[in-house]
């Protein structure tokens, strides 16, 4: 089986950017292609950088991938509102989805959330789990969905909550034993190796869900 190629969508983010190292240092892939509004610090030989919005984003942009991951994902706050929100985490993911899905793309895998449910009344886990069943009925040969709990890490921006919720869940760690695993805190770097193993195994299910209790047994 020869080298493959990779597409990553989110790829300056907290766990897109572990990702692509552990993509381009992974002898699977001779070519990672990133897609981000501007350049990002990680260089390497196998790296290509498409620098645009996503709404410039192309059916072109996926030819000759292999797998698509997208590592997509913001918040209300930061967006500025509902449908900028839902802008980046429902419409976008889909429709690159859709592109891959045009171009023969054989693996998609992308990063949703715990808890998502598109008939929860939590408003952001009503749109990750729309989201989800949306990808789920475009038929692609093999999607994976990743739902980490609260992802520990460095982030480029503070995010108060998160810094709340880091501090909270490492006291709490003990208390998530049994069923309740899959709501302890992971970090990003496991999330994105993860990803990266999942994509390698070529037995994967043609629609997987992969909680943090699941990544977190991935070595």
């Amino acid at each position: 089986m020869g080298q493959k190629t990779a597409m990553v969508a989110g790829a300056s983010g907290l766990t897109g950017s572990h990702l692509v190292k552990f993509l381009c240092e992974n002898d699977a892939y001779e070519k990672v292609t990133i897609i981000v509004r501007k350049a990002v610090p990680y260089s390497h030989p196998k790296l290509k950088t498409k620098i645009k919005n996503l709404n410039q984003v192309t059916e072109s942009d996926f030819e000759g991938v292999d797998d698509f991951f997208c590592c997509l994902g913001s918040t209300i706050k930061k967006a500025g509102s509902k449908e900028a929100f839902e802008q980046v985490d429902l419409i976008a993911p889909i429709q690159m989805a859709k592109y891959a899905k045009a171009q023969g793309v054989k693996h998609v895998l992308v990063i949703s959330a715990m808890g998502a449910n598109s008939q929860s009344k939590i408003y952001y886990n009503r749109v990750k789990g729309t989201m989800e069943e949306k990808l789920a009925s475009l038929s692609i040969p093999t999607v994976s969905i990743f739902r980490p709990s609260l992802l520990l890490g460095v982030r480029q921006e503070f995010r108060l909550g998160e810094r709340i919720g880091e501090f909270a869940m490492k006291i709490l760690k003990p208390v998530f034993i049994g069923p309740l695993k899959k709501y302890c805190a992971i970090e990003a770097e496991q999330v994105a190796f993860s990803m990266l193993q999942i994509a390698l195994d070529a037995s994967s299910e043609s629609v997987a869900i992969y909680e943090s209790d699941s990544m977190a047994q991935i070595k």
